[in-house]
């Protein structure tokens, strides 16, 4: 059952990767024909519809059947929590794409899906038993409702990158503020590919660098790491042989691995960037940038807003209403100032303020797609940096 709900996963991943290509090819305009007459873009779009709602039966297939095998809902760790998170993001598009019919929506959605699966099988996937503060109904109740929240709200990111690639004119020389946030997000975007790609390759060789330390509570432990550390632990000691002392020794505070991980994947991010611009001469937006001409700039500012304003209480009532209650059955108080409580909050206050602003019609276009892109920065910086580099409550995840 377990092999049976990761090949699910797996299945769902590739019709991802189907409609992507279908939705790729409704936007580049191109036709295919044959005895019974000409595919146009709408027709590849309803493919890449059919294969993204197919795709996500088979995701929640894996999630029901992983549920089955552990016993509880399988959101206690990275690997099931990104996978959720990636499978709530593509049902939120399947049902907005219903409703607006933009087939470039799924041009940039699904393809964040696929990354966001990707991330998540870099940790392990084993089925692991819970911890004893997790073993609640109300750890499911809790954390499923803040992934649909965060689902949803990043198909709100996926439309305000596209008004900006639509109305940002990327080829005039010189950079401008709003040509190197565009860029910025692009590199961001390639740092997640490039992390996946360099994990996988030292995985493939199986490598490992095993570490002594001294842990946040003054006592001895081992860490291991399975990327060249450049930062090591607190007190460490190398104890596996022919492998590279780290650079930096973190303090006690800082999950140094985790820290490494983070490092190499915007490292890496960097190079890869940099190759295309290279190679390119041009900047990674203006290359897609030809992709959204057809596109009206109002619907999907439009998607944006109604995701977010959908996305925004689900959000609310998972990672506040619900984290408290069941903060106060696991840690007997509702709120500690915890590193991941205080993100939550951010993400709550940074959206109200969003829904606030959005009132006023000069915060509408192009404000407000800046405001949605930086609303998924938080909630990834809340995913990645929160979860795996501060020490905290919720490190386990």
């Amino acid at each position: 059952m377990e092999q049976l709900s990761m090949n699910l996963l797996g299945a769902a991943f590739f019709l991802y990767l189907a409609a992507t290509i279908f939705y790729a090819v409704s936007v580049t305009g191109k036709k295919w024909r044959d005895k019974q007459g000409q595919m146009t873009g709408n027709n590849w779009g309803l493919l890449g519809y059919i294969s993204s709602i197919i795709g996500v039966v088979s995701a929640l297939g894996y999630f029901f059947t992983r549920w089955a095998v552990a016993g509880h809902a399988p959101v206690s760790n990275m690997f099931e929590y990104t996978a959720f998170f990636a499978i709530t993001l593509s049902l939120a598009f399947v049902i907005l794409y219903g409703i607006y019919r933009v087939n470039v929506l799924g041009l940039i959605t699904m393809p964040i899906v696929m990354l966001l699966i990707a991330y998540a099988a870099v940790f392990s996937t084993e089925v692991q038993p819970l911890q004893p503060s997790l073993q609640s109904h109300w750890l499911e109740i809790h954390v499923i409702t803040t992934a649909i929240g965060q689902g949803i709200l990043a198909v709100s990111f996926g439309a305000g990158l596209i008004y900006l690639l639509r109305t940002i004119d990327l080829k005039r020389k010189g950079m401008t503020k709003r040509t190197f946030g565009v860029e910025f997000i692009m590199y961001t975007l390639m740092s997640a590919l490039a992390f996946i790609l360099v994990t996988n390759a030292f995985g493939a060789f199986d490598y490992e660098a095993n570490f002594a330390y001294i842990d946040e509570n003054g006592e001895p432990a081992e860490k291991l790491y399975e990327l060249p550390p450049l930062f090591g632990p607190n007190e460490g000691e190398l104890l596996t042989e022919d492998r590279m002392e780290p650079w930096f020794e973190m303090p006690d505070w800082i999950v140094s691995e985790d820290l490494n991980t983070v490092v190499w994947a915007f490292g890496t991010g960097l190079i890869l960037y940099a190759l295309v611009r290279l190679t390119t001469r041009r900047r990674v937006g203006a290359l897609l940038q030809p992709l959204f001409k057809s596109v009206k700039p109002q619907t999907v500012d439009e998607i944006s807003y109604r995701a977010i304003a959908i996305g925004f209480p689900v959000f609310a009532l998972g990672g506040l209403v619900f984290a408290m209650i069941y903060a106060q059955i696991a840690w007997t108080r509702f709120w500690g100032w915890d590193p991941k409580e205080v993100w939550a909050l951010v993400t709550f206050l940074f959206y109200a303020a969003y829904l606030h602003l959005r009132l006023n019609r000069n915060w509408h276009g192009e404000p407000s797609a800046w405001l949605a892109v930086i609303g998924f920065a938080i909630i990834i910086f809340n995913l990645i940096f929160v979860n795996l580099v501060i020490a905290g409550l919720h490190s386990y995840a």
